[in-house]
């Protein structure tokens, strides 16, 4: 992309959504073993970003992209189901995540954990889908979109 201050990661079809979403609307980056196409079958944009993981990605949208000041939770998760919490399973890629957003936000900002079905559902009403190459289990998250002061 031949523009200034926009990171090489964010292709153009990715710096559109996040331009044309407006406030409260969620922007969802999903691991490789999200279903992104069946969601966005009748709802979301999907957007391809297979190769990049999560980290690198968030990390560049949060350059450009502000978070929700007027809700509890700007940032959500899909929680573990009742058998990975059972074995104790750890996923190490949320202190990842959480690190990212409170640098980029300047604040600590808190991390909804939503249960997997509804996750999907959440997605589903989502401004778009952004399919990429996170292979960490549970790596899926939601942003949703605040106000630039």
């Amino acid at each position: 992309m031949t523009l200034k201050g926009i990171p090489s990661v964010i292709s153009p079809k990715l710096l559109y959504a996040l331009s044309s979403a407006g406030h409260g609307d969620e922007i969802v980056l999903a691991d490789v073993h999200f279903p992104t196409s069946s969601i966005c079958r009748n709802g979301p944009t999907e957007i391809r970003a297979d190769g990049h993981q999560i980290p690198i990605l968030l990390e560049a949208i949060l350059k450009l992209f502000p978070l929700d000041t007027y809700v509890e939770f700007p940032v959500a998760v899909m929680d573990l189901v009742p058998e990975d919490k059972n074995r104790g399973l750890k996923v190490p890629v949320w202190d990842k995540y959480q690190a990212l957003i409170n640098k980029a936000e300047n604040r600590e900002v808190e991390i909804d954990m939503v249960e997997r079905f509804e996750f999907y559902a959440r997605a589903k009403k989502a401004f778009a889908v952004v399919h990429t190459g996170e292979t960490a289990q549970y790596g899926n998250i939601i942003l949703k979109k605040g106000l630039v002061l």
